[in-house]
């Protein structure tokens, strides 16, 4: 036979879970230091450069500034 479940305290443990995943994901994306944040924007600069030289051109881009 199956066990009882209360659909509320379900329904509130749900949300409670929800609630802590979201507030991880915000303590990992907010609770960074400054240096973090700018090592990671330097990091992304770096790559975005990167794909940018590899980038093929055609004629009409290479005539304009």
């Amino acid at each position: 036979m199956a066990d009882i479940v209360n659909l509320r305290r379900a329904r509130k443990d749900k949300e409670r879970r929800e609630h802590e995943s979201q507030a991880r994901a915000n303590r990992r994306r907010f609770g960074r230091t400054k240096a973090e944040k700018a090592a990671d924007e330097d990091a992304n600069r770096r790559s975005r450069r990167a794909l940018d030289d590899k980038r093929l051109r055609s004629r009409d881009d290479e005539n304009k500034p």
